[in-house]
């Protein structure tokens, strides 16, 4: 299997894709096999194979990776298969073919089959079972779901790694990347039809005239009463007299010409075409602060100073009866102000922007409902721009 590539699909639409363009693009039908586990899970569903009557995903696999070296590998995609997932491989001529067969399959999105590997193995998977029996689709969603969110973690995780504390020298500081999109624009050759040509031969029916002599013999007896002369005495003797008759007959015979050329050609021209896409910054904006300003790493963009006090005289008229605390909602009272001090809501009106802070502040204290809290954001909004809205 020196040049035989396998990609692995968790969707038999996106395998199906490969293996056509695969085949559009030159690959022999014999050296592309598209496999598929049954969903009754009582056989595999092979593309391109017959079935031998053995295991069909041990076969297969068995049949691709051979050796017991290779156990490994025919475990993980045996398994794959098992869990749903289509396996399509490649038989490539050579090198050149593998690398165009890699650039076509990775066009459809594969999974990274190592990591889903790693994750089976954290769930406690330990090799392929050939007597297990085949997922069924609510198993298959149920685990995908897991791996989805796992991996969902593990980018949230990578994340919040650029933004750390470092201390260096005996100073502190803390790291906000930007980050920005950049708009990469390539081309790929497709097909946009074409023109088929075909010969045939036929035939029709062609009449010309020719004129044709023909010759007859024509005897005739006529009766004489005269002396013999000495040339008719010569010819007192026996012998015999030979008049051939003559005719012309029509000979046919053909010629070829060429009458017509049908030249079959491509011109070949080029034209501009304008992608329009967009691509995404994140720009920070940095502030100075006034002194005696409380400055939460929450809300790092707090543009004025706020008295701690003001923020508990106005909880004790509009909270203080319902038996809460104030640390409570002070973090809320931050929030209003960071929001009024920022350049996002610059003259802001408070209804048009209410929507929006509901979503934030909800999504970033799924503990706090905003019912309870929009009064103190817009007190500590107030607070800031000396003016309610």
């Amino acid at each position: 299997m020196e040049n035989t590539v396998v990609g692995v699909y968790d969707s038999y639409t996106q395998a199906e894709s490969a293996m056509n363009e695969l085949l559009a693009a030159g690959f022999s039908r014999e050296d592309v096999h598209l496999d598929q586990q049954a969903t009754s899970g009582s056989q595999t569903a092979v593309s391109g194979r017959e079935d031998t009557g053995e295991s069909g995903i041990g076969h297969f696999f068995r049949s691709l990776f051979g050796l017991e070296e290779h156990r490994e590998h025919r475990d993980i995609y045996s398994e794959a298969v098992r869990r749903g997932s289509c396996v399509l491989t490649v038989d490539a001529a050579s090198e050149d073919m593998r690398d165009r067969a890699t650039e076509i399959m990775n066009r459809h999105d594969p999974v990274d089959i190592d990591e889903r590997a790693s994750h089976w193995r954290s769930q406690g998977w330990a090799g392929y079972d050939e007597s297990a029996p085949m997922l069924t689709d609510a198993e298959i969603e149920r685990e995908r779901g897991t791996y989805a969110a796992r991996s969902t973690t593990d980018m949230n995780q990578a994340a919040a790694t650029n933004l750390r504390t470092d201390q260096t020298a005996g100073t502190e500081g803390t790291r906000i990347p930007v980050v920005e999109e950049q708009l990469r624009v390539g081309k790929r050759e497709v097909q946009r039809g074409g023109v088929r040509v075909y010969q045939r031969v036929t035939e029709k029916p062609v009449q010309e005239s020719v004129q044709l002599r023909e010759e007859h013999v024509d005897v005739q007896r006529h009766a004489v009463d005269q002396p013999a002369t000495e040339a008719d005495l010569a010819a007192f003797k026996e012998g015999s007299v030979e008049v051939r008759e003559m005719a012309e007959e029509p000979v046919v015979s053909k010629t070829a010409r060429v009458v017509e050329e049908v030249v079959v050609g491509k011109d070949t021209t080029q034209r501009t075409e304008q992608v329009n896409d967009t691509v995404r910054r994140t720009d920070v904006e940095v502030e100075q602060l006034g002194a005696g300003s409380t400055r939460r790493t929450d809300y790092a963009d707090t543009t004025a100073s706020v008295d701690d006090a003001d923020y508990r005289r106005h909880w004790q008229n509009a909270y203080g009866t319902t038996g809460g605390r104030y640390e409570d909602y002070d973090a809320a009272y931050r929030y209003g102000s960071t929001m009024a001090g920022s350049g996002r809501f610059k003259n802001y009106q408070w209804q048009d922007v209410e929507p929006q802070l509901r979503s934030d502040w909800e999504t970033q204290h799924p503990e706090s409902t905003w019912d309870k809290v929009k009064d103190a954001v817009r007190y500590g909004a107030e607070k800031v721009t000396g003016r309610p809205h």
